[in-house]
């Protein structure tokens, strides 16, 4: 499902993109905004997974990206459940192996890992 960044409303229409300056339904903010495309990461090289994009100053704001893909929270949602459920797993690992699993200093890392 396609949600806005910032209230949530979701963008329901017959295109696959919204245009570049559309504006959202519930909270009026641009559609066509980096928060809103699925290639935004904040520790990515220009906030961006695709690497030839060119700098946005504005994240919020309307953009001309050609590469924008609007995010799709339920995607995401799936994502997030698939990390939880592994961290959750290499906990159990550990505890069932008698160790920390965050090591906290040398000693514990050759608890870990050996000499």
């Amino acid at each position: 499902m396609k949600r806005c960044y910032r209230c949530g409303n979701e963008w329901v229409s017959e295109r696959k993109q919204p245009l570049f300056k559309e504006l959202c339904d519930g909270c009026s903010s641009y559609s066509h905004c980096c928060m809103n495309c699925r290639f935004y990461d904040e520790h990515a090289h220009n906030h961006c997974r695709i690497p030839t994009t060119e700098w946005v100053t504005d994240r919020e704001g309307a953009n001309f990206c050609e590469d924008f893909e609007f995010a799709d929270t339920e995607i995401d949602q799936v994502a997030d459940e698939v990390k939880r459920t592994a961290k959750e797993a290499l906990q159990t690992l550990f505890e069932e192996a008698g160790h920390d699993p965050e090591p906290k200093g040398p000693d514990d890392f050759k608890k870990l890992f050996g000499d």
